[in-house]
């Protein structure tokens, strides 16, 4: 469905920040620092650990949403002489500022990653690293991890390498800002590199048989008039700017499968009985599937602003569980997995661009980092690697709580005391044990909710558009509930 907004009154933004504070004490989300890391990071900002090589001239830009400033990542791109392209891309060195068993280390391992509430944003790192003195913020030199990622003129790698290297990111842009340009045509030809990179790697995925859903993502965010709740499809800057951070995590799995020792983001194929499954739920949209058209290309023809691919693209989500990390280390009898592969991208993949706010890309970086220069990983991150997957899944499924609740809050605050009232709906999710049951997307506001028909033995039809009344919203319980008229 295409993005809505809500408005909310600046007394209802008030009301609904108390409900957040209150969300983060019950969900026990410390957002205070103690000291001891309060000190270390200060003492670490002031005196980081510092590479030889000496990258400051390489024009880097980086392209984050608007008001960032944990930026973990920045690129340039050039053609090849001879033909093809080349990708540096830089990534924050967290290693030259936390110190292995030190107090942001110990703190790190009990945040995970970073949490985002509309309100408020709880780090991984304490602001004075994460948003300052280790991002990598335009004219500021920056210890980071520097790929090197050439490609033939397919888009196909050629030659990766990495180096610690001291940068400096010399533009900051967003993914607007970015698509505005090469919409309008006046994209400098970094940006016009990005785009046609960008699109290389999509065929490159797509040979591979992979891909990435176009899934609209509903959002909260405050404004200074209140809170805007809506959703987001990306757009094709948001893919190609992702397709850099992929190809990254594709390196560094292979990088780290030859050494023997690293950790991997792994998702098992899917059932056959998922497929099935969607199958039916595609002829009950009317989504044209020939036996002979496989999924991916599948996905690449449906239009998320359509409310029945929109519906088929939210059943889709089904075929993504069972993500995870895999940490291995071979010469300590852990074994990589007998699959390393991740379905969605039907390749070996690891998560290491985003170290600002995820603890394992650390320990992935510095495994790439010791492999490339032909050392050997040091003892602090071989020891750590273990317990890295059982630390991230618990993360994981922290931040997912998180998200849903204050979507859920939100959701519920904005509409309470509209009960009774009546809004148009697509019914992207049925119950298949009760097909009375099922969930709803409205149009206005930009609400997701569980939908119960007005008669218990009917059939709420999927993917259709449909009236249906708000029974319940309550702030309280975090609860929307809706029935069909």
């Amino acid at each position: 469905m295409p993005r809505r907004k809500l408005r909310v009154k600046a007394a209802d933004s008030a009301r609904i920040n108390t409900e957040l504070t209150e969300l983060r004490a019950r969900l026990e989300i410390h957002t205070e620092w103690p000291e001891p890391v309060l000190a270390e990071a200060e003492e670490a900002a002031e005196r980081p650990r510092l590479p030889e090589h000496d990258a400051t001239d390489l024009p880097l830009f980086t392209v984050d949403p608007p008001g960032s400033r944990d930026l973990d990542q920045a690129m340039h791109l050039l053609h090849r002489p001879g033909g093809g392209y080349r990708v540096y891309y830089a990534i924050a060195d967290v290693s030259a500022f936390v110190r292995p068993g030190g107090a942001i280390d110990a703190e790190a391992r009990r945040r995970v990653e970073t949490l985002y509430f509309p309100d408020h944003r709880v780090p991984l790192h304490p602001t004075r690293i994460s948003e300052d003195a280790a991002s990598l913020l335009p004219g500021e030199p920056r210890p980071a991890l520097l790929w090197q990622l050439d490609l033939d003129a397919d888009g196909a790698v050629v030659l990766a390498d990495l180096r610690r290297a001291l940068v400096r990111s010399h533009r900051r842009l967003d993914y607007e800002a970015v698509q505005r340009a090469v919409d309008l045509g006046g994209a400098d030809e970094q940006l016009a590199l990005l785009a046609t990179v960008g699109r290389l790697r999509e065929e490159q995925e797509r040979a591979r048989g992979g891909i990435s859903l176009p899934v609209p993502e509903q959002e909260v965010e405050e404004t200074l008039h209140g809170y805007v709740l809506g959703y987001r499809a990306p757009g094709p800057a948001d893919g190609w700017n992702a397709q850099i951070s992929l190809l990254t995590g594709l390196a560094a799995a292979d990088l780290m499968l030859d050494a023997g020792v690293g950790l991997l983001r792994t998702l098992p194929a899917a059932p056959a009985a998922a497929y099935e499954r969607l199958r039916r739920i595609a002829a009950a949209l009317d989504v044209d599937w020939p036996q002979t058209l496989p999924y991916p290309e599948l996905i690449r023809s449906l239009d998320p602003d359509a409310p029945m691919d929109a519906a088929f693209l939210n059943a889709c989500t089904g075929l993504l569980r069972g993500a995870g990390y895999h940490a291995f280390d071979e010469s300590r009898g852990l074994p990589a997995p007998a699959d390393p592969g991740h379905a969605a991208l039907a390749a070996p993949y690891a998560h290491c661009t985003a170290p600002l706010r995820r603890l394992g890309d650390r320990f992935a970086q510095e495994v790439c980092a010791a492999v490339a220069a032909g050392e050997e990983v040091p003892d602090w991150a071989r020891e750590a690697l273990p317990a890295v997957p059982g630390l991230m899944a618990s993360g994981d499924r922290r931040a997912a709580e998180v998200e849903r609740a204050c979507v859920d809050l939100v959701e519920a605050e904005l509409l309470a005391g509209r009960e009774g009232e009546d809004f148009t709906a697509v019914v992207v999710d049925v119950d298949e044990r009760r097909p009375a049951a099922g969930t709803v997307q409205l149009r206005r506001p930009a609400v997701r909710a569980r939908c119960d028909g007005a008669d218990p033995g009917a059939v709420l039809p999927l993917g259709g558009l449909i009236r249906v009344r708000l029974t319940q919203a309550d702030p309280v319980t975090r609860t929307v509930r809706f029935a069909a008229v």
